[in-house]
């Protein structure tokens, strides 16, 4: 599957280091240490709706890892996936009357075109679950035979993942028992469900049904892939047996991070599948929770279509904590486009207060487990000096629009 396409980033003077990040397995910021190439696997969209703001909002945390890996000198191999078949696809489509395929295709198309707006830059390898069929298929027959899945007695075929065979299941998330039957139900678990060994063991393969797209799974039998399988053997072809950084949406954290990771584990016995577990938070609207049910979601695309500057709503997204649960309101959206237009009025003035010092305040923020509200208000204080008058650089406007293009991902 192809990504998007990509653009020039700019390379800035000087040196940086690679950031430090929270993670979440070790519930505290720590520096990413990779070798020369740096890893990171990003969990992608289920392609049923277009691309809301929560979705670009997780995405741009780790466009912002990403760049600040790049501005380290190191290379990046970054894999993002494709879920083209589930549940929620299946489901949206009938609910449509539209073959799920075109459903899929199209949505996916939508998200890249907003990914470009957004100037993400796109992953090295951009993967579909049903390219990946084959290779899910034979670690779920692996983990069969390890003893660590097994097949219901109940003649529908439907695999699942022994959590017992992960000693250290829950190692990531450090939830309760309680918490994580409760998240199960309401993440696509499904722990009320008989026959299974333990209620928290996630599906690795669904059986053939009437009426569901269904493919070889060899001794399996026929089926499509669960969640979490998916994940950790996309990852595991593409990045090895152990990566940087696994991300995503806070949402993700239990069970799909959690599952994933016990998956990849238990296939190669390295441990921890990654170093960092980075999570970022949801995006709200005028104060609720923003969610397909609640019919509230705000979606890129039709932001676009109103004349809004891609540039206005990558800021709106970075003005609090990758981290926090934030809100989205017209307030937002209106100060990212003030901003804009501020920053691109002084990256146009004849001189400015030093653009090196203002580069490295910048990374240093960054640094910092991404403190995006920082080095927003670093290059406000930069650009209302400038506008002023004061400082006497020439070179400062070029190297502040540089800056703010290479590391935060905003052209001026």
């Amino acid at each position: 599957m192809d990504a998007w396409t990509g653009h020039d980033v700019p390379t800035l003077p000087g040196e940086a280091t690679p950031p430090a990040l929270f993670d979440s397995a070790r519930r505290r910021i720590a520096p990413t240490m990779p070798g020369r190439t740096a890893t990171m696997y990003v969990c992608g969209i289920t392609p049923y709706d277009a691309t809301h703001l929560g979705h670009a909002a997780t995405m741009i945390t780790f466009d912002l890892v990403q760049r600040a890996w790049r501005d380290a000198g190191l290379d990046v191999r970054y894999v993002q996936n494709v879920t083209d078949i589930d549940d929620p696809l299946l489901e949206r489509a009938t609910r449509d009357g539209e073959d799920w395929i075109v459903l899929a295709m199209r949505e996916t198309a939508l998200f890249r075109e907003d990914m470009e707006a957004l100037r993400i830059i796109p992953p090295a390898h951009y993967v579909g679950a049903v390219e990946s069929i084959p290779a899910i298929a034979a670690h779920v027959r692996e983990l069969v035979a390890d003893g660590a899945a097994y097949t219901l007695d109940d003649g529908t075929g439907d695999v699942y993942f022994s959590v017992a065979t992960a000693p250290s299941f829950g190692y990531e998330s450090h939830l309760s028992r309680d918490e994580m039957l409760k998240l199960s139900a309401e993440r696509g678990g499904d722990p009320e469900r008989p026959g299974k060994r333990d209620p928290l063991d996630p599906l690795l393969w669904r059986g053939a049904r009437d009426g569901e797209p269904a493919w070889d799974g060899g001794d399996l039998g026929p089926g499509r892939p669960g969640w979490h399988i998916e994940c950790a053997t996309i990852a595991l072809g593409l990045l090895g047996t152990t990566i940087d950084v696994q991300g995503g949406g806070n949402d993700l954290l239990y069970p799909h991070h959690e599952c994933s990771a016990a998956h990849a584990e238990r296939l190669t016995g390295a441990a921890p599948f990654a170093a960092h577990y980075v999570h970022a938070g949801m995006i709200g609207l005028d104060g609720e929770k923003m969610s397909k049910s609640k019919g509230n979601l705000v979606f890129v695309s039709r932001l676009r279509g109103d004349g809004v500057d891609p540039m206005a709503i990558r800021l709106g997204l970075m003005t609090d904590h990758y981290r926090a649960d934030r809100q989205w309101t017209d307030d937002v959206l209106k100060t990212g486009q003030l901003r804009l237009a501020r920053w691109r009025e002084a990256a146009s003035a004849p001189s400015g207060p030093s653009g090196e010092g203002l580069l490295a305040s910048v990374r240093e923020a960054l640094h910092q487990d991404l403190d995006t509200p920082a080095a927003l208000a670093l290059v406000d204080a930069w650009a209302e000096a400038a506008l002023s008058g004061a400082g006497d650089d020439p070179a400062a406007p070029a190297l502040v629009a540089r800056t703010v293009d290479a590391l935060l991902g905003v052209r001026l």
